[in-house]
């Protein structure tokens, strides 16, 4: 089994709004993978947590590990759009996925699972200890470093960091852990094995945008260039990216197709609008 723990939210843009989360949409694609997959978190009793439990259950993902939280509102975000496509966002503090309580939840924790993670949803000391115990109980350690300023500071990134098998992070992250570990500066390439020593990660992928990614690990240093697309939506892509990636590492594919995998998913979520689109056609339209 793999679980998802982190923040559920919803993005609101100028014009629509999006469920999505960093943990929920790697579950989702994981779940489309084929991978039995839970999400944990936490929505509020209002409006918006009714409509993400039936959104998440349309998604086909289980919601028995999603708490309810009577005082705090269901996470939202305010994502903004530069004229590259770049998203921006506000997060609104506190929301009910701050308030993620172990003891909810220890029941149904299986013994064996392998647990995807990100920085966000431990700005609150009540859910990053949730989040820890989980991490230590965990056969593998899926973290994607996710920097959201000012709610991801570095104690908590290198300290996620030390406890991950796998780590994922943009080329900006790289560079801002690079700083962060004191690490001398040099190339991609020499910032990421650099990181991927001092953190003894199995392996570290680095999303390049559309320049595709490169993993580290124990083999070597892999590239792949990605795949163009007309970009309608980015929010997600990394997350698509993610859960591929963790799917071929858990089927023990080589890892040049693993990255080939994970940049094919990423791009044609990168090509649709929203995190989660319907993917019955994804083999088919991005063969």
């Amino acid at each position: 089994m793999i679980i998802c723990i982190g923040e559920i939210v919803w993005d609101i843009f100028e014009s629509k709004k999006a469920l999505g989360g960093a943990p929920l949409n790697v579950a989702y694609h994981l779940q489309d993978m084929g991978q039995y997959t839970h999400i944990i978190s936490k929505v509020g009793q209002d409006e918006y947590g009714r409509a993400a439990i039936q959104k998440i259950e349309q998604l086909g993902l289980t919601v028995n590990t999603i708490q309810y939280d009577p005082k705090y509102p269901t996470g939202q975000v305010l994502v903004r759009l530069d004229s590259t496509n770049e998203p921006s966002f506000q997060i609104l503090s506190p929301a009910a996925w701050d308030f993620i309580h172990l003891s909810e939840i220890s029941r149904l924790t299986p013994k064996s699972y392998h647990l995807v993670c990100c920085t966000l949803a431990q700005r609150s000391a009540i859910s990053q200890s949730t989040i820890r115990a989980l991490q230590t109980g965990a056969e593998t350690v899926f973290y994607d470093v996710n920097l959201r300023p000012p709610y991801t500071p570095r104690e908590c990134v290198l300290n996620s960091l030390n406890q991950a098998n796998v780590g994922k992070m943009n080329e900006a992250e790289l560079a801002a852990i690079n700083e962060w570990s004191s690490l001398p500066q040099g190339g991609l390439e020499e910032m990421a094995l650099a990181v991927w020593d001092r953190f003894h990660l199995e392996v570290l992928a680095v999303t390049l945008g559309g320049k595709g990614a490169m993993l580290v690990c124990h083999d070597g240093v892999f590239q792949h260039g990605g795949f163009p697309v007309k970009v309608a939506d980015p929010v997600g892509a990394g997350d698509a990216f993610l859960a591929a990636l963790i799917d071929g590492i858990l089927h023990k594919h080589n890892w040049q197709e693993s990255l080939i995998q994970a940049n094919k998913r990423g791009a044609y979520v990168a090509s649709l609008p929203g995190a989660t689109p319907a993917m019955e056609n994804f083999q088919h339209d991005f063969s």
